[in-house]
């Protein structure tokens, strides 16, 4: 009965990760906009950049970025089947065909950035923003062998799953920025944020192993769920496990009673970028964003307290019901091991937490070709530094500014979550800007207007400049 649950458990967190990859997320910044002028929100990749004009942000809409970001592709996930889209644990899915597409180390990544309100203006001798934004983050890593197991079912081989690993947090920033010419070849910035934290949840597997013998069964768990908000309890189940007699008082957690929405901490971040022009071709530029903390209030922590571990060849089976170690008996202490490999114990409120920013290093050159003035070359490294969470991408673009109010940008991108291509039009004619681009190709989709790649992202903005 126990290990069903297991199993049921293991399909489920597979399940919340495919529905991850075919869900909608939010990209935080149009990278491949890096190396153009016209590109209102250049300070949003390094504080450095300013702009020729002026401006305010119609609001909420000034700067919207929606896309996914995964190694895995949707069309490892979803399949037709007899004219329907299911899921890989559909028995028809050819079990060979699906792993084929799974890596060691599936990746799901999600940065959410929404402006609500904006501004620029030139001002104290350089360029100055000043934003609301509203700010989530998504990671997840899903090993490979979780796939395995759910796809194919128990089978007498060695599974490790450890290195499961999620984390999420949403919080809202005040920001101030301000850059400014430090001579003819330096350019420099910085931005000031305020935050205010709402949730931070962190759920680590540090070790998950299954080894199926034919004549033992011996399993691992070391796990723990560490949630802020302004308040929370877990819920809990009771039960008697143990022997007849010897019967002891379980509990554990089962999902979360209570919470409430609410400021749950406070932080503050930086943000610091420059530009060096190193003759008329050349200039680079490096950039480090995000580089702060935000001390939580409260910790609400569910855990496995260490090591938990069953291995069936220490259960014994008497045949007379008389002794301990009768059938009877030895099945409920079985049961009571197996269960207790999955299941967390509530810790309570372990006090107040303070947890860094995932910071993110963009280092860019650009190239200017004598031929032609109005065009540009540029790359990028963009590396999120987020621990077990990193990942890094590199970007080459073309960019161009044919006409004072019109320029635009295409880029080739290859990084953790491979290759892709983007682009960005840009129209800034007097008193408008508009921008729509995109750092990753929708390409072929689903029937469900799922992009089959796995990877997506689509920008655009309207904002009123004014001002020279």
């Amino acid at each position: 009965m126990e290990t069903k649950k297991i199993m049921k458990n293991i399909k489920s967190i597979i399940v919340v990760a495919a529905l991850g990859i075919t869900s909608t997320a939010t990209g935080q910044n149009l990278n491949t906009g890096y190396f153009n002028d016209g590109y209102l929100y250049r300070h949003e990749l390094n504080p450095a950049y300013g702009n020729e004009q002026n401006y305010v942000a119609f609001p909420g809409v000034g700067n919207v970025n929606i896309g996914i970001n995964s190694n895995l592709k949707v069309s490892n996930v979803l399949y037709n089947v007899d004219g329907r889209t299911a899921l890989f644990l559909n028995p028809k899915v050819d079990a060979n065909e699906f792993l084929s597409g799974i890596h060691d180390k599936n990746r799901i990544s999600e940065n959410l950035k929404v402006q609500v309100l904006g501004a620029g203006f030139k001002s104290w001798g350089g360029y100055n923003t000043v934003e609301l934004n509203v700010r989530q983050n998504l990671y997840l890593n899903v090993p490979g062998t979780l796939f395995e197991l759910a796809k194919n079912g128990l089978e007498n081989k060695v599974y490790d799953m450890s290195n499961l690993n999620a984390h999420a947090d949403a919080y809202s920033e005040i920001a101030f920025g301000h850059s400014r010419q430090i001579d003819d070849k330096l350019r420099v910035g910085a931005k000031f944020k305020f935050l205010l934290g709402f949730a931070n949840v962190n759920a680590k597997v540090d070790k998950a192993r299954l080894e199926l013998r034919d004549d033992a069964y011996i399993g691992t768990t070391s796990a723990t769920l560490q949630t802020s908000f302004n308040s929370l309890q877990y819920e809990t189940k009771t039960t008697m496990r143990g022997p007849e007699g010897e019967q002891t008082e379980h509990r554990y957690v089962s999902g979360i009673d209570d919470s409430s929405f609410g400021v749950a901490g406070v932080g503050l971040a930086f943000d610091l970028g420059a530009e060096y022009k190193i003759d008329d071709h050349f200039k680079v530029s490096a950039a480090l964003l995000d580089l702060g903390f935000i001390g939580w209030k409260n910790c609400y922590e569910a855990s496995t307290n260490g090591e938990h571990q069953v291995n069936t060849d220490r259960y014994v089976f008497a045949i007379d019901d008389n002794q301990p170690n009768s059938f009877d008996n030895e099945l409920d202490r079985l049961t009571e091991g197996l269960a207790d490999l999955y299941e967390l114990q509530d810790n309570g409120n372990i006090g107040g937490t303070t947890k860094a920013l995932s910071a993110t290093l963009n280092l860019g050159v650009e190239y200017t070709p004598d031929f032609y003035d109005k065009l540009k070359f540029g790359f990028i490294n963009n590396t999120r530094l987020a621990g077990k969470y990193t990942w890094t991408d590199f970007r080459l673009s073309a960019n161009v500014a044919p006409v004072k109010c019109f320029s635009a940008s295409a880029s080739l991108s290859a990084g953790t979550y491979g290759m892709s291509f983007g682009w960005l039009l840009n129209a800034h004619p007097t008193g408008f800007n508009f921008f729509i681009g995109m750092d990753h190709m929708i390409g072929k989709m689903a029937k469900q207007g799922l992009p089959l790649s796995g990877r997506a992202q689509f920008s655009l903005g309207f904002n009123v400049p004014f001002g020279n």
